[in-house]
């Protein structure tokens, strides 16, 4: 297994950025990187998401959701084909620092046995896309103080 972290603190509650986050229909007009998400947020439900990684290619692609705990954590878990070829687990994580400012923390996990295969390019474009998103919910989060 392999995995991708990238983190940013955020000038404001964690209340006030889950809300941005499980907007997926306004992704359009501020997400450099999930470009467009559709679906429900709620354990057990389909979305369907396009991402845009900078320097990598687009896709789109229609995960599981496997965890939603409101203001703290959301999961979707996605796979190529068949399992373990190649499996995303995708979790953002609000950890609260003060009672205004946040750790929003985005993660994928990958295994299966075309990681190896993919992982160079996988990894250098995913880590700019989530650095990417990361700003610009920071940005969003903290221009609706």
């Amino acid at each position: 297994m392999r995995e991708i972290t990238s983190e940013i603190e955020i000038n404001t509650q964690s209340s006030n950025v889950w809300k941005i986050l499980i907007n997926l229909e306004k992704y359009v007009a501020w997400n450099p990187f999930i470009k467009e998400a559709e679906g429900v947020i709620e354990e057990g439900e389909r979305l369907r998401v396009h991402i845009a990684p900078p320097d990598g290619r687009s896709m789109t692609f229609n995960p599981w959701i496997t965890r939603v705990v409101e203001n703290s954590e959301l999961r979707w878990h996605r796979r190529f084909l068949l399992p373990g070829l190649f499996d995303g687990e995708h979790i953002f994580e609000l950890v609260p620092l003060t009672e205004n400012s946040v750790k929003f923390i985005q993660r994928e996990n990958f295994s299966g046995l075309l990681v190896p295969l993919f992982w160079k390019n996988t990894a250098q474009s995913t880590r700019k896309g989530f650095e990417a998103m990361n700003k610009a919910i920071k940005a969003r989060a903290e221009s609706r103080k």
